[in-house]
């Protein structure tokens, strides 16, 4: 049972490490000074939820070049962000 979660856990790992490098080239980054790696990380994987939110057809790294390219396309994705609930 041991074994099983782990290797569930690395699976969802490696799919994840797989996306971000397919699709920013994260293996290839030369950010490697101070907090740079850590930040540029974040914003790798808060932008992969966001365009996942997007649901038109296409693969994610097209969503991204395309909203690169799109600025139309870029406002609609932000535009579809929920805005978090306000705090009490």
């Amino acid at each position: 049972m041991l074994l099983a979660t782990v290797r569930a856990h690395w699976a969802i790992e490696n799919v994840l490490h797989w996306q971000l490098d397919v699709s920013f080239r994260e293996d290839a980054a030369r950010n490697r000074k101070d907090n740079a790696p850590g930040n540029i990380a974040v914003l790798r994987r808060r932008a992969l939820d966001v365009v996942r939110q997007e649901t038109s057809k296409g693969s994610l790294s097209i969503k991204l070049k395309r909203a690169g390219w799109d600025e139309d396309f870029l406002r609609s994705i932000l535009n579809g962000l929920k805005a978090p609930a306000p705090e009490s």
